[in-house]
């Protein structure tokens, strides 16, 4: 069989497991868990970016979301359980999970200020965002 068959059949037998299984891309990598962080923070951020995210926050927190413009073109990245020795800040809000976010390259200037890292609990079967790392561009 030549590479490229071999490419072929591999991309056919991967896309056949995720229709077969109903499981994103996400979900084969971050197991169903860690794709919805992802699929809620895909939401927040189209939801901030509309200056409209505040019913995804907490019952009690009140966060700085920042402006609209400071959401655009934010991408999720990569999710995982909250780890409370990396983000001492955090630890006290009890988190679940953490997520951080990808700045578009367009956006990338020295002094840019924007939301780089999420912090979510498990709140009634959902997520809530329960606090905001805020990165500056060097």
């Amino acid at each position: 069989m030549s590479r490229t068959h071999r490419r072929i059949a591999a991309t056919l037998t991967t896309a056949s497991a995720l229709a077969l299984t109903g499981c994103s891309l996400d979900g084969l990598i971050w197991g169903p868990e860690g794709a919805n962080v992802i699929d809620t923070t895909q939401e927040l951020i189209a939801a901030a970016a509309a200056g409209d995210a505040d019913e995804m926050v907490c019952d009690g927190r009140e966060l700085d979301l920042g402006s609209p413009a400071d959401w655009n073109g934010l991408s999720a990245e990569e999710p995982e359980q909250f780890v409370a020795e990396y983000w001492p800040e955090q630890a006290e809000l009890d988190p679940t999970w953490s997520i951080n976010l990808s700045l578009p390259a367009g956006r990338v200037a020295s002094g840019v200020e924007y939301p780089g890292d999420l912090f979510y609990r498990e709140d009634d079967g959902g997520l809530c965002l329960v606090d905001i790392a805020w990165w500056t561009v060097e």
